[in-house]
């Protein structure tokens, strides 16, 4: 007698994904517990890099650790070095001149674009869809020709220094970013038209991994992962740093535009939206530079007063913290790293649960991890 269906024993399977798996976004392994294609538990185990950048900071002055910042986000650099020159002015005191706080908010914002490309492009791929990519990275070539012409690199940039940057911008930056500016913003139609409407990239997004807006704030998220949930917070408009305040744009949220609010999908399109933000900042920002110095008067020995300080910093992957101990001496006394990746993995559990595997690819993806963020 045939055994009915219903009666048929079932076991659960433990996964491995990762910590080399092509959709993990970095050396991140994920322990999946599943009933067939259904996920019931899906854990994050971090930790691979070992990085140590805190304790390295304690053992650097406070000017030598600003390289090991490119590394923190390796998407971002730009965006690191300026956050760890604010962190470090708010401690000493120092106001940088201010053309070299145009040229900061400048590459920091071109930075939120190569960034937000790569996670475009890299969230795409993982989505089966390859031609996205070739676009993203196209166009980050081209923001990587402009900081190569402000300061030499490509990818780890050391740009900013305490009191301003290591260089003024040389002959043609400015005229070459309006170009690109003028070129990439109609780039952003043309991503939506190939694939951010696309029925089954929009049916892989829409209504997985909801996060409420009670929930993201619960969690702590910041950055595109909390306006995804419709939580207007930006840190360039809420606690205003640096030059933001003369410039105008807009705080991008999610609508629950394909599907509920807070789900993948908006998370995406936060990210293609802030890119359109980004270009109207830069605009205002090239028009607007003055003429002057770039670097304030630190003395060569810099030693700041004791005290303690925290500055955050709105980067492309959330909120970038840096909390200074200063003992009087050359070198932090304590430094502690605030991370958006690394604090968004908080709730990777719990809104995965219930979910296919397939769809963890998708929930990593919207999330835009990197990994030494995580294991810093």
């Amino acid at each position: 007698m045939t055994a009915r269906p219903e009666a048929l024993p079932t076991q659960e399977m433990t996964i491995n994904m990762g910590p080399q798996h092509p959709s993990t976004h970095g050396v991140l392994r994920v322990i999946l517990t599943t009933d067939g294609e259904v996920v019931t538990r899906a854990v994050p185990d971090v930790g691979y890099l070992h990085l140590g950048l805190e304790k390295i900071a304690e053992r650097l002055n406070y000017s030598q650790f600003m390289p090991f910042t490119d590394r923190l986000d390796y998407l971002a650099g730009m965006n690191c070095n300026c956050a760890w020159a604010w962190a470090v002015e708010k401690l000493a005191k120092i106001e940088a001149p201010e053309r070299a706080e145009y040229l900061r908010v400048i590459v920091s914002e071109l930075n939120r674009i190569s960034s937000h490309l790569i996670s475009f492009g890299s969230f795409t791929a993982d989505m089966g869809a390859f031609t996205p990519f070739l676009y993203g990275i196209r166009e980050r070539e081209k923001v990587n020709d402009l900081f190569e012409m402000l300061c030499g690199q490509r990818l780890t940039y050391n740009y900013a220094r305490i009191g301003g940057v290591s260089g003024d911008a040389p002959p043609g930056f400015l005229e070459k970013t309006r170009e690109f500016l003028d070129y990439f913003e109609p780039k952003i139609d043309e991503y939506n038209n190939l694939i951010s409407y696309n029925k089954i990239f929009v049916q892989r997004l829409a209504n997985v991994a909801v996060i409420s807006a009670e929930e993201a704030v619960a969690y702590g998220l910041t950055g595109p992962n909390l306006r995804g949930s419709g939580v207007a917070f930006d840190l360039r408009k809420d606690e205003p740093y640096s030059v933001y305040p003369k410039f105008d744009f807009n705080v991008c949220v999610g609508s629950g535009e394909r599907g509920q609010l807070g789900d993948c999908f908006d998370r995406y399109m936060v990210r293609i939206n802030e890119m359109r933000e980004s270009v109207k900042i830069l605009r205002q920002a090239v028009d607007q530079i003055p003429e002057g110095p770039v670097m304030a008067k630190v003395p060569r020995v810099f030693k700041p007063p004791v005290g303690e300080v925290y500055f955050r910093a709105e980067n492309p992957r959330g909120e970038n913290g840096y909390y200074l101990v200063s003992d009087g001496s050359a070198n932090p006394y304590r430094a502690k790293i605030r991370a958006g990746s690394f604090v968004t993995m908080n709730i990777f559990e719990k809104v995965t649960r219930g979910l296919l595997i397939a769809d963890i690819v998708a929930v990593i993806g919207s999330f835009d991890i990197i990994l030494p963020e995580i294991d810093r």
